[in-house]
């Protein structure tokens, strides 16, 4: 695993009254005996927790974490709760900085995500859902990370970890509110930006100030149901995008896009609703004009819905694996969910933080993660748009695998020259699917991921794709110079092949919903893997 320079806290809220309780015991540490807070156990020697009255959060009192090492491996504050199989737990906490050279990091049955050690002298919330596999009790607690600055010692107040039993909280405000995160990535002057996000009545109740230069900063929030304005500021008033770097920024809650950019003056402001025309797309209408429909018809009616979206800047991409290509669903440690390195049934070999780890010069695996255009850009003529930041095909890779994969088609490799840690290969293709130059294959956890990638972007660019097999050498050997079958016979086959063996995954769902709000169109071909039988036959 690479050391993460990113932190979070754990916590644990009730997010409504369908939810099981996971009670987290004194949870608004009010309960001591002597120096020690009840329930809970320091399991590291480089710190120390005291009780503290100075900037109580919610009842009488709140703990003081000191810090007194900068080794990461010595500073785990934790207690275990009980889970059931099938529940899900949403977890909070809220942390105080008092300097800012720390962070806190989430433990919630593994490491998860951070708090922002930049916002100090007001108090920050951290969040993790967690959906038990099974009957049992699991950790939860925090770790303690130093950053630049780092002096020794530092203190972290921390209050309200919820759901609490035992606690005199007067009401944090937190139950039944709706889980978000702010992605933003600065440009070259980063102590430019600040921003604030604002209740209804001018509140200011998260913000961000004092940042570096050409940084990604991943912020949790979590708002109740009501009206709110985002705000981000550029001093100079060239915003972050695109003269002087590619900054952007996107804020997410309950799983919509409701402020994203980058390119704006000295200001923008977005308002936005939470609790009112959440929740996912009705499918239903937003396919109505494909009803009844099958064959090339049925995809070009897919076509006049899916085109036309929202293209966002290059950069933004970093902001959209900050927020959702993130490993919920494998070790379910919050890292970024690399396809060509994840391990399904065991242990990665390496794993990446979220910004931090974005390449970058790389030399091996494991030196940095980067954005893959899995449908090559050489393919369709090079950093062109809409092609070149659509999310649907673009994703989040170790830099040295992807740059193996070069722009090689997709295959099945007979005689590997190169293996990657999690066993995607580069090699000659298998002559039994009729074509035989060097491919990439990767693992059969993400073949299905990446068929329905290749069958969103025959159907989105269908006005454009039929030229693009004259571009290179190994787009001709894929495409077939068409806007209705598009591929080859051969590639067409493996595709339709891969999309049976490794059905729709949750990851895939979640990440189709995330795409929408981020670009506003969907791959149709998740919503309903049936549509590829229905264009292409069985």
């Amino acid at each position: 695993m690479k050391n993460t320079t990113k932190t979070s806290v754990l916590m644990a809220i009730l997010l409504s009254a369908q939810l099981a309780y996971a009670n987290v015991s004194n949870g608004g540490f009010e309960d001591w005996s002597g120096a020690t807070p009840d329930d809970w156990t320091t399991i590291d020697s480089g710190i120390n927790v005291g009780q503290s009255t100075s900037v109580v959060r919610s009842g009488n009192s709140e703990a003081a974490v000191t810090v007194n090492t900068g080794s990461q491996a010595s500073t785990d504050f934790r207690q275990s709760v009980n889970v059931t199989s099938g529940e899900t737990y949403n977890f909070s906490v809220w942390v105080y900085h008092t300097e800012g050279n720390l962070r806190a990091r989430l433990y919630v049955n593994g490491y998860q995500g951070y708090s922002t050690a930049s916002t100090i002298g007001q108090w920050q919330e951290v969040t993790h859902s967690f959906t038990a596999s099974s009957t049992t009790s699991i950790d939860v607690g925090l770790r303690f990370y130093d950053v630049s600055g780092f002096d020794g010692s530092e203190v972290v107040y921390v209050d309200d970890f919820e759901p609490n039993s035992g606690s005199s909280s007067g009401g944090g405000g937190t139950v039944g509110c709706s889980p978000g995160n702010l992605s933003l990535t600065t440009d070259n002057y980063g102590s430019e930006t600040s921003w604030t996000i604002a209740d209804s009545s001018a509140n200011t109740l998260y913000s961000g100030a004092g940042l570096a230069n050409n940084t990604s900063y991943s912020d949790d929030v979590c708002l109740d149901d009501s009206d709110y304005v985002f705000t981000i500021n550029d001093s100079y008033g060239d915003g972050i995008c695109c003269s002087y770097g590619s900054g952007s920024y996107n804020l997410v809650v309950a799983a919509n896009s409701v402020a994203s950019g980058g390119s704006f003056g000295a200001s923008e402001s977005t308002s936005f609703t939470i609790g009112s025309g959440g929740g996912s797309t009705d499918l239903s209408a937003y396919y109505n004009n494909a009803e009844g429909l099958n064959g090339y018809a049925l995809k070009t009616a897919l076509y006049n819905i899916i085109k036309g979206h929202s293209t966002q800047s290059y950069g933004a991409l970093w902001t959209f694996y900050s927020a959702n290509e993130l490993d919920s669903y494998y070790e379910n440690d919050g890292s970024i969910l690399d396809i060509y390195s994840e391990s399904p049934s065991s242990t990665d070999s390496y794993s990446y933080t979220s910004g931090s780890d974005q390449c970058g010069n790389y030399s091996a695996e494991s030196d940095c993660y980067n954005r893959e255009h899995s449908f090559p850009r050489s393919w369709f003529g090079g950093a062109v748009d809409h092609m070149n930041t659509d999310v649907h095909h673009i994703f989040a890779t170790d830099g040295y695998v992807n740059s193996k994969r070069s722009s090689y088609p997709y295959g099945e490799v007979s005689s590997a020259s190169y293996t990657s840690n999690n066993g995607s290969k580069v090699g000659s293709n298998s002559s039994a699917l009729g074509y035989t130059g060097t491919v990439f294959e990767p693992i059969d956890e993400f073949k299905g991921d990446l068929a329905r990638a290749y069958f969103y972007m025959a159907t989105r660019y269908e006005n454009d794709i039929d030229g693009w097999d004259s571009n290179s050498t190994y787009a001709d050997a894929v495409l077939n110079g068409t806007s209705a079958q598009v591929y080859e016979a051969w590639f067409l086959a493996m595709l339709k092949d891969w999309h049976i063996q490794d059905p729709v995954s949750q990851k895939e769902l979640d990440r189709n919903e995330a795409a929408y709000s981020h670009q506003g169109n969907r791959n149709p071909f998740v919503d309903y893997p049936s549509f590829v039988s229905e264009i292409w036959g069985n």
